[in-house]
């Protein structure tokens, strides 16, 4: 006999009320013990990782496209993953702050602008000019 426990709750987020619907009553089931525990710490580092990578990625402190690109990359990861293995997601969680780093290092730009000269200088020797 499984009775439908609704609660109700407002999303911060959006200002809407939402129910969470269970198939249990509450304090029954072998979900209950396991939905009453608040998520680990790994889960809660994950999610603080990509609120501060979009926080950043909004900033401006990517480079150009990079907050579309890893939103589309974070989707495509998480339909990747399953719920226990979340490799994908923390290989796009490690790039994006990686490309982050690389865009607040002074000498990326000077790096940058270096590769380009040598790309044009060879270039120009391949042409034989």
């Amino acid at each position: 006999m499984s009775e439908t426990a609704t609660q109700g709750k407002t999303d911060d987020r959006t200002n809407r009320h939402c129910f969470m619907v269970s198939e249990q009553p509450e304090g029954r089931g072998p979900l209950a013990p396991a939905m009453s525990r608040p998520p680990s710490g790994r889960a809660l580092s994950a999610t603080k990782a990509i609120t501060d990578l979009r926080t950043a990625l909004q900033a401006g402190r990517g480079l150009p496209g990079d907050l579309e690109s890893f939103e589309a990359d974070l989707k495509r990861a998480l339909e990747a993953s399953s719920e226990m293995d979340l490799k994908a997601v923390a290989a796009v969680i490690v790039d994006y702050r990686g490309r982050i780093r690389l865009h607040q290092d002074p000498d990326f730009d000077i790096a940058v602008q270096e590769g380009i000269d040598l790309a044009m200088r060879l270039k120009q020797e391949a042409r034989g000019e």
